[in-house]
């Protein structure tokens, strides 16, 4: 057996520093409900509908951390993150015309997906730095390039965030779309997150608890129920909400899972939103952007991370048209490899009997192209 790199103890050790950080690691008693708030509002704070979220503390982060070391994990993938170069004047070009704006998304790395749609461009957690970590000298580095950088971006319109973990809400990313030429984007977040907006200068943002909407031109928001948790420090853990996205529009429904583990959550949603499928057009979700990395190891990930297998679950559970594989290939943030995901999916597509154009990944850079939905025809009396 290969000897592990004496270098590699210290790099964990510094890790472990960030990680206590980043995971929030202390360990405290959940939070209670007070009287006449919603299940998922706790005193301070909240949590999840299906599982009360508690961290595992600093003992089982080092266990995990030294596991890793000691198998030599993650280790080095076999093939490389697929990466093209985008086709900015497809990009670009597709919001110069808003009304003729044809659906479609771009994957620019982890959980960052540029969204078109109903003449506007819509951003999933922007995260354009080459770290996803408080400190800029240690802590997980960006792999790979975002596969659309900051300035080929067309102007975006709306900035949805998913929750405060350092890779999904990345402060000089937020400010630099804040900063862009034409003006702000739009940020809608979960309950907690406008003030740290402003205290960054931003504040053409909105707020969401679970169930509640926002409208941006034809396009309704609204914040959806995810099996997560949220902390950037040792002190706010779950103080802010965490959340999914589903997005409804004459031209496209969308779905972004954010972060989640899998729960019960996505069939609550498919039965909140069943109004708003059409048999006609195959019902569901148009497309749903769905997590399928940074999952092991199990007993560490599971309540949090969806693993491949977990995600084509949430795909069915949906009843998405079509769904696409977010959140890998870009941070080595845990045991896998950065390559394994899509192997994994595939398999879990077959298992499940999923189409593999029903549940697809792209490269960084790639675009695909969406069809627009059919509108739900009025029902007329039998004759």
């Amino acid at each position: 057996m290969k000897t592990p790199s004496l270098t590699r103890p210290l790099q964990r050790l510094l890790f472990l520093g960030v990680a206590a950080l980043a995971l929030a690691a202390c360990a405290s008693e959940p939070a209670s409900r007070g009287a006449g708030q919603p299940p998922h509002h706790r005193d301070g704070g909240f949590q999840n509908n299906y599982v009360d979220f508690e961290p595992k503390g600093l003992f089982a982060l080092a266990r995990w951390q030294f596991s890793a070391w000691r198998d030599g994990l993650p280790r080095a993938p076999a093939t490389p993150t697929p990466l093209l170069v985008p086709d900015l004047g497809l990009i670009q070009g597709n919001g110069k015309v808003r009304a003729q704006m044809q659906p479609m998304v771009t994957w620019v790395g982890h959980a960052t997906v540029l969204a078109q749609f109903a003449g506007i461009n819509v951003l999933t957690d922007p995260m354009f730095s080459d770290r996803a970590s408080p400190l800029r000298f240690v802590g997980p580095m960006r792999k790979h390039k975002p596969g659309v950088l900051l300035p080929e971006l067309p102007h975006i319109d709306l900035v949805l965030v998913s929750h405060n973990h350092y890779d999904h809400l990345d402060d000089a990313s937020v400010r630099a779309l804040a900063a862009q030429p034409g003006g702000s984007p739009l940020f809608v977040v979960p309950l907690g997150l406008k003030a740290w907006l402003a205290d960054r200068g931003i504040t053409r943002a909105v707020e969401l608890d679970w169930w509640q909407s926002h409208r941006l031109g034809s396009v309704e928001v609204v914040l959806t129920p995810v099996q997560h948790w949220s902390g950037r420090g040792l002190t706010d853990r779950m103080r802010t909400l965490w959340g999914g996205y589903a997005l409804f529009s004459p031209q496209l429904h969308l779905f972004f899972a954010g972060d989640t583990g899998y729960s019960k959550d996505f069939a609550d949603i498919r039965d909140r939103f069943a109004d708003r499928q059409s048999p006609a057009d195959g019902g569901g979700f148009d497309i749903a952007l769905l997590p399928i990395g940074a999952y092991e190891p199990r007993w560490f990930m599971k309540t949090q991370h969806v693993n491949p297998d977990e995600a084509v679950r949430i795909h069915r559970d949906l009843g998405a048209k079509a769904s696409l594989g977010i959140h890998w290939g870009t941070f080595s943030l845990t045991d896998e490899s950065l390559d394994e995901p899509p192997r994994l999916l595939a398999d879990a597509r077959k298992a499940q009997g999923v189409a593999d154009a029903a549940f697809f990944t792209l490269a960084l850079g790639e675009t695909r192209r969406l069809p627009v939905r059919r509108p739900i025809m009025p029902r007329t009396a039998a004759r």
